[in-house]
C-alpha cells in the first residue's frame, strides 16, 4: 500500500501524514465502490474457495472468492477449526483482559515455542501484524538495537500501510525517509552517508512484487544495514517449513541485524501476527516495551488453537502439496491472462486498469459473472493506477481459475493489462454507476 500522506505541510516540515486531503481525495470511490456491492460485503464460507454474499433481507448468492489471502486454503481446513474448538474447551474462555506482562495463556507460550522452533527464531505472537508493527518500529527508531545510535528509518515508498502508519510517531525519535520502491542505490547511499540505518519494506508486497533479499543481504554485509521487512504475504507459500518469503533466503540464524514480521491469518490459515527475533536482548525489549505487549492482551484462546494446529500441519507433508498446489493455480492463471507480474511463483496478480470508476465497473462485471475480485484504487495504489487485484489460492479448482479468466478476457482484454494508458474495456462494461 502506498503512503499514505499527500504531501500537505505544516510549520514549514513535511507532515507525515494528511488524512483530511486522503479522505477528500479518495471518498468518492470508495462510494462508487459501495455503491455496486464490492466492499463491506457480508457473507459466509462455502466449500472451497466459495462465499455466499448476502444481498438482502434472507437472500443470498454464492460467488467464487478471489479476494482472501489464504494463499493454500487453510482458513477453513477441518484441523485448523477443530484446533480453535478444542482449545476453547480445554480452557473454558475466550480471552483474558490483561496485559501480556502481567498474565498468559499457557498455550500461547506452547505456540510461541513452536513457531520458533519451526521457523529458526525467537517468536512472539500479537494479535495482528499491524500491532507487531506498532510495537518494534519505535523501538528499532530508539536507538536500543542499533548499539545505543539512533538510526535513520529508510521507508520503501510501497511499504504497507500497516508500516508506513508510523512514520509519524517514530519521527519524534529520529529521521525518517522514504525512498523509491526497490531502489537500492539510493538506499546504499543513505548507507555510506549515515552509517546507521534501517530499511523498513515488505517481503512481498501487497500489489505483487518482492523485495530483493539478497541484495539487501549483501547491503547488510557491507555496511550493517539493519533490515525490518513485513513478509506477511510470504508465509507458509515458501520455505521447506513455511517460513516464508523472506525468511527461506536468509541462511542460518536471523542474527541482530534482522526481524521479520508476518501473519498467521493469510497463507498460515489462522488468526494473529507475529515478529521473528534473532537474540535474547531483541525478545527482553521487545517483551518488555513493545507496546502490544506491554499495553494490550494476547490473541484468544480459539486463535492460539488454530494457530498451534497449522503449526503441526506445517510439520507434515501436506504443506508442501499445497505449496504445489498453489504454484499449479498461478501457472494456469498465467496461461489463461497475462498481466505484469506473469509467471512468476509470489501469489498476486494485478490488472492496471488506470481510471479508478472503469475499474470498480470492472469488478462489477466479474461480479456478475460469479467471481469476486477487488477493485484497487488510491490510497491503496497510486492515482491513476487502479485496477482489480486477483489472489488464486491452492484451494480454488483449476475450472474457478479457467472461468475467471475466460471472465476476465471478456472484460480487460489481456493484450491492454500493464499499459501505462488505461486498459481499453469491453463496450458492454460501465463505469461505477453508469446504467445500474
Amino acid at each position: 500500500m502506498v503512503d499514505q500522506s499527500v504531501g500537505a505541510a505544516t510549520g514549514g516540515r513535511r507532515a507525515s501524514r494528511n488524512t483530511q486531503g486522503l479522505i477528500e481525495r479518495a471518498s468518492g470511490h470508495f462510494a462508487a465502490a459501495r455503491l455496486e456491492g464490492l466492499i463491506a460485503l457480508y457473507a459466509r464460507p462455502l466449500t472451497g474457495r466459495g462465499v455466499a454474499i448476502s444481498i438482502g433481507e434472507d437472500m443470498e448468492r454464492s460467488v467464487v472468492d478471489f479476494v482472501r489471502c489464504s494463499y493454500l486454503g487453510l482458513d477453513n481446513h477441518p484441523k485448523i477449526v477443530r484446533g480453535a474448538i478444542e482449545a476453547i474447551e480445554c480452557y473454558g474462555t475466550l480471552h483474558w483482559s490483561c496485559a501480556r506482562t502481567r498474565l498468559n495463556f499457557g498455550l500461547i507460550g506452547d505456540l510461541e515455542d513452536s513457531l520458533s522452533d519451526l521457523f529458526d527464531a525467537r517468536v512472539i505472537v500479537y494479535t495482528t501484524v499491524l500491532a507487531a508493527n506498532m510495537g518494534a518500529l519505535p523501538i528499532l527508531a530508539s536507538g536500543h538495537l542499533t548499539n545505543g545510535k539512533k538510526p535513520v528509518m529508510v521507508f520503501d515508498e510501497l511499504a504497507h500501510a500497516s508500516l508506513a502508519f508510523h512514520k509519524g510517531t517514530i519521527a519524534e525519535e529520529t529521521e525518517v525517509v522514504t525512498i523509491p520502491h526497490n531502489d537500492l542505490q539510493a538506499l546504499e547511499a543513505i548507507c555510506r552517508d549515515k552509517g546507521t540505518v534501517v530499511y523498513i519494506c515488505d517481503g512481498i508486497y501487497s500489489m505483487g512484487g518482492g523485495a530483493p533479499i539478497e541484495d539487501l543481504l549483501a547491503l547488510q554485509q557491507r555496511y550493517g544495514l539493519f533490515l525490518y521487512i513485513d513478509d506477511a504475504h510470504g508465509i507458509s507459500i515458501f520455505g521447506r517449513n513455511g517460513e516464508g518469503y523472506a525468511r527461506s533466503r536468509i541462511p542460518g540464524t536471523l542474527g541482530d541485524r534482522t526481524i521479520i514480521a508476518s501473519s498467521l491469518g493469510k497463507g498460515f490459515g489462522a488468526s494473529g501476527g507475529l515478529i521473528m527475533l534473532g537474540t535474547s536482548r531483541q525478545e527482553e525489549l521487545f517483551r518488555s516495551f513493545a507496546v502490544a505487549h506491554a499495553f494490550s492482551a494476547s490473541p484468544n484462546v480459539a486463535a492460539i488453537g488454530a494457530a498451534l494446529a497449522s503449526a503441526e500441519l506445517h510439520r507434515t507433508p501436506e504443506l508442501h502439496r499445497l505449496q504445489l498446489a498453489l504454484q499449479d493455480r498461478l501457472q494456469l492463471f498465467d496461461r489463461l491472462f497475462e498481466t505484469r507480474g506473469a509467471h512468476g511463483k509470489l501469489p498476486i496478480r494485478l490488472v492496471t486498469i488506470g481510471d479508478e470508476l472503469v475499474s470498480i465497473g470492472a469488478a462489477r462485471a466479474i461480479l456478475d459473472r460469479g467471481f469476486y475480485v477487488s477493485a484497487v484504487f488510491f490510497p491503496t495504489v497510486r492515482k491513476g493506477r487502479s485496477g482489480l487485484r486477483i489472489c488464486p489460492t491452492a484451494g480454488h479448482q483449476p475450472k474457478d481459475i479457467e472461468n475467471l479468466c475466460e471472465a476476465l478476457a471478456a472484460i480487460v482484454p489481456p493484450d491492454e493489462v500493464g499499459q501505462k494508458a488505461p486498459a481499453t474495456l469491453s463496450p458492454d462494461v460501465p463505469k461505477a454507476g453508469e446504467g445500474r
